[in-house]
């Protein structure tokens, strides 16, 4: 630092990239993509309080006239049949797990049963109002690419009626330049058959195993909260690609479930973007928010990197990835930029160097800035070196959105000796920039 207490200025290209105006933006929120999700009307009205609505509601629908029955399905299958897929096998599924169990033996007929479904089925535009903090990976499928290209698969957290997130996926290709060519997405969105099961690790039924077969691209995917615990919200996937020991491989993701009250760390895993298990973390360091994990185990323990006091950076390692029980605080605030808080963005990347890993800052105004640590490969309780001004900070023309003077990422992915680095701009879109890890390593102190 010189005299006056500033940190000194970075230079070259990531300078540049720290104080331009604008990166390329890449996503930016769609209402009108939407999904069929589960309503389960509230117990707040009725004069026969001897029975719940749902009864009530299923007892309107089961007493109309055939002719009247017709003309009420078709108007719902009119109407949903142009935006999404399998409407009828979604009416089906929304009748045997929220209306059947208070039907006993009554019987019903094919129609019946598709419109009592569609009574307990609303359409939700789940990225109304935001799209941001994205996190970025290899995506699975790299077919139909010139040479020198990679398709990317980016993870979103999404943004709708009533401020709740859910987790999304968009793809987009990488050139040799660093540039990034975002691909449309599908223009339908699944609703998954959703399988409730107990957690070894927590005791409780708030595992939940989601199947969305049929799905053709990972675009289609929109992961809404399902439990009580995530009902207010699962945020921000910091989603990685793990190697086992074995050469075995999965994508692998912490994510915030927020109930209202309380969050927790917990862990979506998947090995085709088509079937996802959410299970829950344990341990008295899951009680948090932004853990990401190593992509491959260390000294044979599993690693994540998170903020368990709110404040600072913390390394933890564990024998089981469902349990988190020890750490040690890693970084500390120090520059200005991130005397509020620290936290970190992605999941650790692996170069030649060590461990680079992306992370925030916190600081005047609540103003968040991006920044990078790098750890050693050996030993990522060894801190190599840190920025001391951001990489990334709010310009004038990136400052304002939902959530004013917030740049925030949750992954960053090296193609070569080039760092792509996506993130939310405002919690409002995503932009990305492409930064020359070269450039990064040098601003690194």
């Amino acid at each position: 630092m010189d005299s006056a207490g500033l940190p000194p200025q970075m230079s070259g290209k990531v300078e540049e990239a720290r104080t331009r105006p604008a990166d390329v933006t890449l996503f930016a929120p769609e209402p009108h993509r939407v999904v069929l999700r589960p309503f389960i009307p509230a117990e707040n009205g009725g004069t026969d309080v001897r029975k719940p609505r749902i009864e009530h509601i299923l007892d309107r629908v089961l007493a109309l006239s055939p002719a009247l029955l017709d003309r009420e399905l078709d108007q719902v299958l009119e109407s949903l049949g142009s935006r999404h897929r399998d409407v009828e096998t979604v009416l089906g599924r929304r009748f045997d797990e929220i209306a059947k169990p208070h039907l006993g033996d009554r019987p019903v007929s094919p129609a019946q049963r598709l419109l009592c479904g569609a009574y307990f089925t609303e359409e939700y535009s789940f990225e109304a109002a935001a799209l941001f903090n994205p996190s970025v990976t290899l995506h699975p499928d790299q077919q139909g690419l010139a040479e020198g290209q990679t398709r990317l698969l980016f993870s979103l957290r999404a943004v709708g009626e009533g401020h709740i997130s859910s987790i999304v996926f968009r793809s987009g290709v990488v050139d040799g330049s660093g540039q990034v060519r975002p691909e449309a997405p599908s223009r339908w969105a699944v609703s998954p058959a959703i399988e409730f099961r107990e957690n070894p690790a927590t005791k409780a039924n708030d595992s939940a195993h989601l199947s969305y077969r049929g799905c053709d691209d990972p675009s289609e995917v929109v992961i809404f909260p399902v439990t009580y615990q995530q009902r207010h919200g699962v945020e921000d996937l910091r989603l990685v690609r793990f190697v086992e020991e074995d050469g075995s491989t999965a994508y692998i993701g912490t994510y915030t479930a927020f109930s209202g009250e309380t969050v927790r760390q917990e862990l979506l895993r998947t090995s085709d973007f088509v079937e996802f298990d959410l299970d829950p973390l344990a341990g008295p360091l899951s009680a948090t928010k932004g853990m990401a994990l190593f992509p491959r185990r260390i000294d044979g323990q599993f690693a994540m990197l998170g903020r368990h006091d709110h404040e600072n950076i913390w390394l933890l390692k564990s024998d089981r990835l469902s349990c988190w029980s020890s750490g040690q605080v890693l970084l500390e605030p120090r520059w200005p930029w991130e005397f509020v808080q620290i936290g970190v963005c992605s999941p650790p990347i692996e170069i030649d160097e060590g461990w680079l890993c992306i992370i925030h800052g916190v600081g005047s105004i609540r103003t968040y800035c991006l920044g990078a640590c790098l750890l050693d490969k050996r030993n990522p309780a060894k801190l190599l070196a840190r920025s001391v001004a951001p990489l990334l900070r709010p310009s004038p023309q990136q400052r304002d959105g939902y959530v004013p003077n917030v740049l925030y990422s949750c992954g960053a992915l090296a193609i070569g000796r080039t760092l792509l680095l996506p993130y939310g701009v405002a919690d409002t879109a995503v932009a990305v920039a492409a930064l020359p890890i070269d450039e990064v390593l040098a601003s690194l102190r």
